[in-house]
């Protein structure tokens, strides 16, 4: 089970780079028909930018940007302190890495709730991308997905974890 959460954790931070691959890109394109607007500006000419641009970017970041937190989790790649327990018997060590596996496992899933409620109300408010006109509920569903994943990572991670074995 460890082995295939872990491996999901990896295919969410591959989608997320894919995201902000694209967010690159859509950012160079905009940043390039700028520049290039200012060049060819002196002979009438006009190059306009990417119309929605920032509602793309605010879109497409706030669900890629929480994709990375499962796989940091697999990795245990998130900020451990271990200077006060570096000495302490395995045990303890075992005990201290359990509550903090269980706390971040309940402090994804108060975010991954707390984002459900947000999805809900965006929804039910029929609110919209300002220029593109896009549905904003939808880009709440990764971010979900993300909390939820990160909290089944802690929680594999405590069952088929042998860091303190």
């Amino acid at each position: 089970m460890y082995a295939v959460v872990t491996r999901l954790a990896d295919f969410f931070a591959m989608l997320g780079g894919a995201i902000l691959f694209v967010i690159v890109l859509v950012t160079t394109t905009n940043t390039g028909a700028f520049i290039l607007d200012r060049i060819v500006g002196p002979f009438g000419l006009n190059v306009s930018g990417l119309p929605g641009y920032e509602d793309f970017v605010q879109l497409a970041i706030s669900g890629a940007a929480l994709m990375f937190f499962p796989f940091t989790q697999a990795s245990r790649g998130h900020v451990a302190v271990d200077l006060f327990v570096a000495n302490a018997p395995m045990p303890v060590k075992w005990l201290l890495d359990r509550m903090w596996l269980t706390l971040t496992a309940g402090v994804a899933l108060f975010l991954a709730w707390w984002m459900v409620q947000g999805m809900i109300e965006v929804r039910a408010d029929a609110a919209e991308a300002g220029v593109l006109g896009w549905p904003i509920w939808p880009f709440y569903i990764p971010g979900i997905a993300s909390m939820i994943l990160w909290a089944i990572v802690s929680v594999s991670q405590m069952f088929g974890d042998a860091r303190y074995a």
